[in-house]
């Protein structure tokens, strides 16, 4: 498994990201996105980043376009976290999705949000043979969502 981690440029961390999670905190869904929220695995305290949750055939994911990073590490510590739009909050469990059932997964993220992350697959797009991207797939956490509540936010 690599341990490769493309870092987001200054832009995409103070503009991007900032702007995507301020419309998400505030009930604004862009293109499916949501804000993570998962206890860090040292600390225990709460961590928030924005994701884009993939669903396919009615069934939730959370794909580390990124690599192996924090949210991902304690991902796999926790076991699972919440998801909020808004003041709405679903708590749910994931189990992460093993390398080879990922090509299907990564080809459907990559149709819907290639020109967001597309630089971070090294040139894999959703038109790359299966060969191709069974070959970055243990690069790319993939995480199976399942919702266990919804609730309102007490913020």
């Amino acid at each position: 498994m690599s341990e490769h981690v493309k870092k987001p440029g200054w832009f995409t961390v103070h503009v991007v990201n900032r702007a995507v999670a301020w419309l998400t905190r505030r009930g604004v869904s862009v293109w499916g996105s949501r804000v993570l929220a998962v206890r860090g695995r040292k600390s225990g305290e709460w961590r928030r980043t924005p994701v884009n949750l993939l669903i396919v055939d009615g069934q939730p994911y959370l794909v580390a376009p990124r690599g192996h990073v924090q949210w991902t590490h304690n991902m796999r510590a926790a076991g699972g976290g919440e998801l909020h739009l808004g003041t709405a909050v679903e708590e749910f469990t994931a189990a992460e999705v093993p390398d080879d059932e990922k090509a299907p997964l990564l080809r459907a993220y990559l149709r819907r949000w290639k020109a967001e992350v597309g630089a971070f697959f090294n040139g894999v797009g959703p038109d790359s043979s299966d060969e191709e991207l069974r070959r970055i797939a243990p690069d790319h956490p993939v995480f199976r969502v399942t919702v266990a509540a919804v609730r309102k936010s007490r913020t």
